[in-house]
């Protein structure tokens, strides 16, 4: 799928999730928390195509997580893109097909995902401020460019590291520590899943299964028949399915504050 399409399903699968917790498991966030989750999850969604890389002296070409944040974000990606290269070639097997980029292999597998997650939650619990303030920066910037492509596209990629360290910042200085932290690495890690499996929707697949052997193949793609696989870049994509999202994030979204709209005025529910 495309960047808006995989942060708006990202943003989508958090709010639901909030709202069943909040009915289901009385489990109430504040809206900054709600609005924290909510972006980090979007921004998560994005991070598994940061093996996607362009052209670093060019600032060009990569996936749109490699744009974010200009020739800088695109650096990384090539870091990542190499580095799941190397991991693909020093686990395949004798049926897996020569590659000549790393893109749909380490970063969308499930030890990737929850490698993410744990890691992002320990890091802020050990490293304290600078750990979340640098993630949450990298994380709202993601989101931005996924949510309001357009504006990201036409603003650039300054005005979209400016917004994103001013976010984080404030967020930082807001978000309790005790449930605030692990929040963010379990956003992380349901954005990076969701993204694995909204690519299995495609015709191109994911290796969900690695490390799993499969038939002397370690990398075994994982995803729908061709005849009812998701086309990228398809009106499915952008019309029907960033509809749906969208209409369940706003669903989710008024099911979590109209309670407290109501009781705030005194309205029986």
């Amino acid at each position: 799928m495309m960047g808006p399409s995989h942060a708006l399903s990202g943003a989508a699968v958090w709010l639901t999730g909030s709202w069943a917790l909040d009915q289901f498991a009385d489990y109430h966030q504040t809206p900054l928390a709600l609005a924290v989750g909510t972006a980090v999850c979007a921004g998560g969604a994005l991070f598994p195509d940061l093996d996607l890389s362009g052209k670093v002296t060019r600032n060009q070409g990569g996936a749109t997580v490699a744009r974010t944040f200009g020739v800088v974000s695109l650096f990384v990606a090539e870091v990542m893109e190499k580095i799941s290269l190397g991991v693909y070639y020093a686990t395949k097997l004798s049926k897996d097909p020569r590659r000549n980029n790393g893109h749909r292999t380490l970063t969308h597998t499930i030890p990737f995902t929850v490698l993410v997650g744990w890691g992002t939650t320990a890091l802020c619990a050990h490293y304290g401020k600078w750990a979340v303030v640098s993630i949450l920066f990298f994380m709202i910037g993601l989101a931005l460019r996924g949510l309001f492509d357009k504006w990201a596209e036409r603003a650039g990629w300054v005005v979209v590291t400016l917004v994103s360290a001013a976010a984080a910042w404030f967020t930082f200085a807001n978000l309790p520590g005790d449930r605030g932290y692990p929040l963010i690495g379990t956003a992380v890690g349901v954005g990076c899943f969701v993204h694995i499996l909204g690519d299995m929707i495609t015709r191109a697949g994911v290796p969900i299964l690695w490390p799993i052997p499969i038939k002397r193949r370690m990398w075994t793609m994982i995803g729908l028949p061709d005849s009812i696989a998701l086309r990228t870049g398809s009106k499915a994509e952008v019309v029907v399915l960033r509809t749906a999202m969208t209409i369940i994030a706003i669903l989710a979204a008024v099911g979590l504050v109209a309670p407290s709209v109501l009781q705030r005025f005194n309205i029986e529910g």
